[in-house]
C-alpha cells in the first residue's frame, strides 16, 4: 500500500484527469460522481474532487515522509550522543527534551505557524523541531546499555576514536528503533498536518487532504448531501497512516534480533530460499523419530510384562 501510495504521488499528472492547480479546467459546482467526474466536483469551486485527491497524495507524503526521516535522524544522533558521551553533553540534551516534552505542541504549532508562515516545508520545520525528542529518550536509553557491550569496549582498547565507535558501532545497534521510529512518525505527520490543514493553519497555497476536509465542511459538504466529498480524503489518510503503521510494526520485527526469531514476516522471508521450509521438514523428522522411539519403548514394556505373566 505505501508503494502504491508512492506511486500515485509520482505520477498524479498521469492518473488524474484534470489539475487541481489550473482555474481553467474547473466546471461546473457541485456535481455527482458520474464517468466524466468520479468523485464529482467541489461545491465551492467545481474542482475535479479525484484529481484533488491525487494529488493531495503528494502533500500529505512529502510532509509525512520529509518529517518522518529528519526526525529519526536529529532524535537518533542527539540520542546517541547523549547516552554515549554522557556528562555535560548528556545533561544539556535531556534538559532540553524535558522542557520541550511538558511545552503544549499545539499551541505552540499554531503560533508558530502564524509567525513563520504556513508554506509546508515551515511546517515540515516545524514538526522536526518538536518531534525528535521522544526518539532521542528512547535511543540515549539503549545507548547506555550498548556502550558497555563486548565489541564497543574492543573498539575503545583498539584505539577508535569516540566518533567512530558511535558510527560504526552504536548507531547500527539502535537501526530497528530508528526505521521503525520512521515509518510510525510519518504517520502520525499525516495526522497532525491533516488536523493542521482543517483548522486552517495549513498551507493555503497546496491541496492536501486535510484541505479537502477543510474545504468540505466550509462549502457545506454535508448539507448538500456531498458524503463523497468527505469520505475520500478521510479514506485516504486512513489508508497512509494505517499502511505506514503496519509497515513500521513490520520493520521492526525483521530488524530488531529480539523479535526477529518470533516474527511470522521473518519467517516468510526466510522461506524464499527454502531454508525456513526446510527447517520445518527437518523438525518433523525429529517429532516422527521421537515419536518411534517412545512407540517402540512402550512396545518392548508391554512385551516384558506378557512374559512375566
Amino acid at each position: 500500500m505505501v508503494s502504491f501510495l508512492i506511486l500515485v504521488a509520482i505520477f498524479a499528472p498521469l492518473i488524474a484527469p484534470y489539475n487541481p492547480y489550473d482555474v481553467s479546467q474547473r466546471t461546473a459546482k457541485g456535481l455527482a460522481p458520474s464517468a466524466k467526474h468520479l468523485l464529482g466536483t467541489t461545491i465551492n469551486t467545481g474542482q475535479d474532487i479525484f484529481s484533488m485527491l491525487v494529488y493531495g497524495t503528494r502533500v500529505s507524503l512529502i510532509v509525512g515522509v520529509t518529517s518522518g526521516v529528519c526526525i529519526a535522524f536529529v532524535g537518533s544522533v542527539l540520542g546517541v550522543m547523549a547516552g554515549y558521551l554522557g556528562g555535560f553533553v548528556d545533561s544539556l540534551i535531556m534538559r532540553i527534551v524535558d522542557i520541550m516534552l511538558v511545552i503544549p505542541t499545539l499551541p505552540l504549532v499554531i503560533v508558530l505557524t502564524n509567525v513563520l508562515g504556513r508554506d509546508f516545508w515551515i511546517i515540515i520545520l516545524i514538526f522536526v523541531a518538536l518531534g525528535w525528542t521522544g526518539l532521542a529518550r528512547t535511543i540515549r536509553s539503549l545507548v547506555l546499555v550498548l556502550k558497555n557491550s563486548n565489541y564497543v569496549k574492543a573498539a575503545e582498547l583498539a584505539g577508535a576514536s569516540r566518533w567512530h565507535v558511535m558510527i560504526r558501532h552504536i548507531l547500527p545497534g539502535t537501526s530497528h528503533l530508528v526505521i521503525m521510529s520512521t515509518a510510525l512518525s510519518s504517520a502520525g505527520i499525516m495526522v497532525a498536518e491533516a488536523g493542521l490543514s482543517f483548522l486552517g493553519l495549513g498551507d493555503p497555497t497546496a491541496i492536501s487532504w486535510g484541505k479537502m476536509l477543510a474545504d468540505a465542511q466550509s462549502g457545506g459538504a454535508l448539507l448538500f448531501g456531498a458524503w463523497w466529498w468527505i469520505l475520500a480524503p478521510g479514506l485516504g489518510i486512513f489508508l497512509a497512516v494505517f499502511s505506514f503503521m503496519r509497515l513500521g510494526i513490520v520493520m521492526e520485527e525483521i530488524a530488531n534480533p529480539r523479535m526477529k526469531q518470533t516474527s511470522s514476516v521473518y519467517k516468510i522471508f526466510k522461506s524464499l530460499d527454502g531454508s525456513y521450509i526446510q527447517d520445518v521438514f527437518n523438525s518433523m523428522d525429529e517429532e516422527h523419530k521421537l515419536g518411534m522411539a517412545e512407540t517402540a519403548t512402550q512396545g518392548g514394556k508391554t512385551h516384558g510384562t506378557h512374559l512375566e505373566a
